[in-house]
């Protein structure tokens, strides 16, 4: 049966770092904080917030929340993001998406500054991974996967890394991640084909699961020794949270991350490391303009 690759120690680890860097400039007057932008109440939104809020305390990281009815006009919500990017004050955005069907989305990653984009959602900070530039924020998300390898000390650098999914959110990001680690990445998605997916999965050292399809890959996508990571979020038959990875029928694979409790339980974490991220080169920007003493 392969081994579990908890997600709290991950988090817990990068949580103390970001409360020992939070110290540190709140000695030089700065208080990391993190704008919550939340239209309507969905429940998975609510709950990720919930748990936000908690990680950010424990990080020391303050949060503002600006919170609107799920009926709010694009020309509000716009009014109150230019209003965050002006203030001095917040270092990190997060804004809760999809957003209400009246509001375009696009408009809205544009309006929001790439150096406040601690989540990764603006086409300023993807083009930053993309072209290894290091400007901007990865998706909080496909920075977790790589902390966690990071933090099991599992090397990337002439591995073969298979990824199933090519959103934006994970799969993209992740893949250039892993590929400026030096690893040889392979992106699988819907028309690659059933057949050529589970062969490209099998054949590879790590495996990273973001498809959106509980259950997907079983015993004929992986090999022994493997390590998978599984990011789906998916909600079975039983109403029962579950990944994309049937964590059973995959046993033979080395090592997998569980769900719940793998990668999500590192994605706040990396929400106040990339707040706190902000904050010091915020004021490191400021140093050098000659703003600050």
């Amino acid at each position: 049966m392969a081994q579990r690759l908890e997600g709290k120690q991950v988090a817990e680890a990068i949580t103390q770092r970001v409360r020992e860097k939070s110290e540190a400039l709140r000695k030089r007057g700065v208080a990391p904080t993190l704008a919550i932008v939340r239209a309507g109440e969905n429940p998975s939104d609510l709950s990720y917030e919930r748990g936000a809020m908690k990680r950010a305390e424990k990080a020391g990281i303050e949060v503002k929340r600006f919170l609107f009815e799920e009926t709010v006009s694009q020309e509000t919500l716009l009014a109150e993001i230019d209003k965050i990017n002006r203030d001095d004050g917040i270092h990190g955005v997060l804004i809760f998406r999809p957003l209400p069907q009246q509001i375009d989305d696009g408009t809205v990653r544009a309006a929001l500054l790439p150096r406040k984009d601690v989540d990764g959602i603006t086409e300023g900070s993807l083009a930053g991974i993309f072209t290894g530039s290091g400007n901007g924020f990865a998706p909080c998300t496909a920075r977790a996967c790589m902390e966690l390898l990071a933090h099991y000390q599992i090397p990337l650098s002439g591995k073969r890394v298979a990824v199933l999914g090519r959103s934006l959110v994970i799969g993209k990001p992740v893949s250039m991640m892993a590929l400026a680690e030096n690893a040889t990445v392979t992106i699988c998605h819907s028309r690659t084909g059933d057949e050529a997916i589970r062969n490209i999965c099998r054949e590879s050292d790590i495996l990273i699961a973001a498809a959106g399809q509980a259950g997907m890959v079983d015993e004929g996508y992986v090999r022994e020794g493997q390590v998978i990571l599984d990011v789906g979020i998916n909600v079975d038959e039983e109403g029962r949270l579950c990944g994309d990875v049937d964590f059973e029928r995959a046993g033979a694979a080395g090592y997998i991350t569980p769900v719940p409790g793998g990668i999500g339980a590192v994605t706040t974490a990396v929400l106040m490391q990339q707040t706190a991220e902000a904050a010091e080169m915020a004021e490191t920007a400021k140093a050098a303009a000659g703003l600050v003493e």
